[in-house]
């Protein structure tokens, strides 16, 4: 290990939040930045003298300043960055999703244990405040026993699906791209995984548009405790981006929507607002830290961090089955 990690980011939209957590941070060292519009990587490089520019994958592939690579590209390359940066050497924070099939999970999973390196996505909402005070509580049995988690991940952000890159890429997944969040944190809460799920999705907020896929789709997932989690992804939403979140105990329930997370503990509708845990992370960087910290550690210490990250891309994929499916029950393999 290096006495300062070497820093890299593929792709410079979300990417240079990335970039400027590595800045930030006294473990690290900004070595080199990737993206294959050239006006976007003079712009962002400019926020960042001294870091190498590259506007091709395979150039940076043969750069030998690095030890730790962010991925934030278009989600069609994911899986194929992310084996490549791995057979370097190099450790992987990726943006969501991993990879976009089974086939492609099972390629990182081989690659991750061939390799011995450390991989985890950004799954970002693990690091707000509000939803880590959740998980304490559930752990701690304050919400009673949990039957039932809902969360909606409204995009509010139409355009982006109907003009931008993710309406032409060969397949766009609104529960991988967005849902993804929900339902890794509905795992992460619980501290349990689900059996199987069923999905149905449509496509009316995107018709008329060249976007193909379907812009809303609602998931329930099963769990082996009789656990019920509800997640939606909307991306034709009329709202401002958020997340709403309701979870169910038999002692309480945690509610997280615009007007804030607050914990109900009573039939009469008081609510104890929880003003103090926002319910937003401090940005799209906030989880590198915590990235910074694992990778600090044993490498033993690194399979149930990184399991749990694989088990949510696992879900994603189950629930694109049951959707193709027509809400087809598809029980969920583990890859």
């Amino acid at each position: 290990m290096s006495e300062v990690w070497r820093c890299g980011v593929s792709g410079l939209g979300v990417g240079e939040q990335h970039a400027l957590a590595y800045r930030q941070d006294a473990r690290c060292r900004l070595t080199s930045l990737l993206d294959v519009d050239p006006a976007k990587l003079r712009d962002v490089s400019s926020r960042f003298p001294g870091a190498a520019t590259f506007n091709a994958w395979e150039n940076l592939l043969d750069y030998d300043q690095l030890d730790i690579l962010s991925i934030a590209s278009p989600e069609n390359v994911h899986s194929d960055q992310i084996v490549s940066a791995l057979e370097k050497g190099w450790h992987v924070f990726a943006e969501k999703p991993l990879c976009q099939t089974r086939e492609e999970l099972r390629a990182v999973r081989r690659s991750i244990e061939a390799n011995k390196k450390l991989l985890l996505t950004n799954l970002v909402l693990r690091a707000a405040p509000a939803f880590k005070e959740l998980r304490r509580r559930i752990a701690d049995g304050e919400l009673g026993q949990v039957y039932a988690f809902d969360g909606d991940y409204l995009y509010g952000r139409l355009a982006k699906i109907t003009e931008g890159w993710r309406g032409q890429i060969p397949f766009y997944s609104v529960m991988q791209g967005g849902g993804v969040h929900l339902i890794d944190l509905m795992h992460w809460c619980i501290g349990e995984k689900p059996a199987s799920v069923q999905t149905h999705g449509n496509k009316v907020c995107t018709a008329g548009t060249l976007f193909r896929y379907h812009d809303m789709q609602s998931a329930t997932f099963l769990f082996p405790s009789g656990l019920l989690g509800r997640i939606t992804a909307n991306f034709g939403s009329v709202v401002r981006h958020q997340h709403v979140v309701r979870v169910f105990g038999t002692k309480a329930t945690f509610i997280s929507d615009e007007a804030g997370p607050r914990l109900i503990t009573g039939r009469d509708g008081n609510a104890r607002p929880l003003a103090e845990f926002p319910a937003l992370p401090s940005g799209k960087g906030a989880l590198l830290p915590e990235f910074l910290d694992l990778l600090g550690k044993k490498p033993s210490d690194w399979k149930d961090a990184m399991d749990s990250h694989l088990a949510t891309m696992s879900m994603c994929l189950a629930s694109d089955d049951s959707a193709r499916a027509g809400g087809e029950l598809v029980e969920i393999a583990y890859e």
